[in-house]
């Protein structure tokens, strides 16, 4: 396994809010007056000048990335600051940074679900997500990273601004084979995963890590860059084996100031025969749930549901985060949801505000409503974020 996977080894915590330093010089110079020529050099007096200050003083800024709707769902692109108004937990909040995100720099992840589920499907998902990677990526400015789960978390590729290298790490999707591993007990030396090292720790039998991709994506990576941050779910919403609660993935991603966009993408038929509240047994992996602690307490498995809704599940991830959630049908194809989010991060506002309290005075999660003045608007951004000293 690379240096790069191995990343998600080592859990660090949370991040808080975006903080800002923004350091003030206040320059002090001194003037000498030099003899006249017509004096000698060892009677000229030499120049002086005063020491410099500087000051550095802490902002907290809350950032916020909004999208506006008309009310036939179009994208509505030119907004100025007074058309917003903005509050946070029900207090009125000033804004004080305005601009559009047409151009800006991106960092953004794609999590795609590798599990049995997904095996009919991610041919599909594979073809449209290099398509989205080679139209939204700029070389110059933007960067991605491509991650796998299934009963384990794999960083396939890390953030970088190369086309090649992410159009390889998407060539390497794909999902695990139970028979091969039943037969050989995990050790077939026929299996290229396992020759060269991908499949080592591997724990075979089944599971969708899909908490615990959100959450190391947030945690081990995005919640290190600065600036417009987005993760791409592809899933159909069910998760088996994660360490990591729901609840969790979301408030890290909400830390990490990371949106979640979330395309539902599912077997029908698969999942009838598959799903149904059937819990796969020796989930986890290296970098997933297995044998991973946290020194939060949670030494097993989550509880799953009987018949968990991975629809509902998805539209909670990205409502809470500021994304969207979509869902792949005949009307609406994967190429398609690709084109509408694309759309969407480059038509983003971003406001910037300082909160009246200090985090010291009020930590914890913080609700944020954004509005327009205009009427028959609809803002999509996050509902909060955690404020913390």
């Amino acid at each position: 396994m690379s240096s790069e996977k191995n990343l998600f080894l080592m859990l660090g915590r949370p991040l808080s809010n975006l903080v800002f330093w923004a350091a003030f010089a206040i320059a002090i110079v001194g003037s000498a007056t030099g003899q006249s020529s017509q004096q000698s050099a060892g009677n000229s007096a030499p120049k002086q000048s005063a020491p410099t200050t500087t000051m550095s003083v802490q902002v907290n800024v809350v950032n916020v990335l909004a999208t506006v709707r008309d009310k036939h769902g179009k994208i509505v692109p030119n907004l100025s600051q007074t058309d917003f108004a903005l509050t946070e937990d029900g207090r009125p909040q000033t804004i004080h940074y305005f601009t559009k995100e047409s151009d800006l720099p991106l960092a953004l992840g794609l999590l795609v679900d590798t599990s049995l589920s997904q095996r009919r499907v991610l041919d599909q998902e594979r073809s449209a997500s290099h398509s989205f990677l080679n139209q939204m990526v700029r070389e110059d400015k933007d960067k991605a990273f491509v991650i796998h789960f299934d009963r384990e978390v794999e960083l396939l590729q890390d953030l970088t601004g190369s086309r090649e290298k992410l159009e390889e790490a998407l060539d390497a999707l794909q999902t695990p084979e139970l028979k091969r591993a039943s037969t050989t007990g995990g050790n077939d030396p026929d299996d290229p995963d396992q020759r060269s090292g991908r499949g080592q720790g591997r724990h075979f039998g089944g599971g969708t890590l899909l908490y615990d991709a959100v959450y190391l994506a947030s945690d081990e990576l995005m919640k290190k860059q600065q600036g417009r941050k987005a993760l791409i779910v592809l899933s159909d919403g069910v998760d088996h084996g994660s360490k990591e609660s729901l609840e969790t993935a979301i408030e890290t991603a909400q830390r990490a100031d990371t949106v979640v966009y979330s395309i539902l993408f599912k077997d029908d038929e698969m999942n009838q025969g598959q799903r149904g509240g059937f819990s796969f047994p020796g989930m986890g992996g290296p970098m997933g749930g297995g044998g991973r602690g946290n020194g939060r307490g949670r030494g097993g498995q989550q509880p799953q549901e009987s018949h968990p809704d991975g629809k509902k599940i998805l539209d909670r991830i990205s409502k809470e985060t500021g994304g969207r959630l979509f869902e792949v049908s005949k009307k609406e194809p994967i190429d398609q949801i690709y084109s509408q989010i694309e759309e969407e991060l480059r038509n983003q506002y971003s406001l910037g505000y300082t909160p009246d309290r200090k985090a010291e005075d009020a930590p914890g999660y913080r609700k944020i409503l954004l509005t327009t003045t205009q009427k028959d608007l609809t803002v999509q951004t996050r509902q909060g974020y955690y404020a913390q000293p």
